[in-house]
């Protein structure tokens, strides 16, 4: 009496797939092809940051090119002892959003 040799394995065209498609996500993922990266910011947001760097920068060239009218402008009138500090803040706030 001969065993019965059982039937070879087969696998499921369904399971491949699926196990290919999270290949696939995965090295989006690591490649950094997000789905959620493709979604458009809202036009408000781009405006405000748009208008936010333009004021920053606007100052910070202020702070550079004319420091005695921005202390002027921010301590009303106090006499300025150095002009070293207003140009180092200009030039932090131009490194900042430029």
């Amino acid at each position: 009496m001969a065993a019965k040799q059982p039937p070879p394995l087969m696998k499921k065209h369904s399971q491949t797939d699926l196990v290919s498609r999270l290949k696939t996500r995965k090295i989006s993922q690591v490649l950094g092809n997000e789905i959620k990266f493709a979604v458009r910011e809202p036009l408000g947001l781009r405006v405000w940051q748009f208008a936010s760097a333009v004021l920053f920068s606007g100052i910070a060239i202020m702070a550079l090119a004319f420091p005695d009218q921005l202390y002027d402008a921010v301590f009303d009138g106090a006499q300025v002892t150095s002009k070293t500090p207003i140009r180092l803040y200009g030039g932090a706030l131009l490194s900042e959003y430029c």
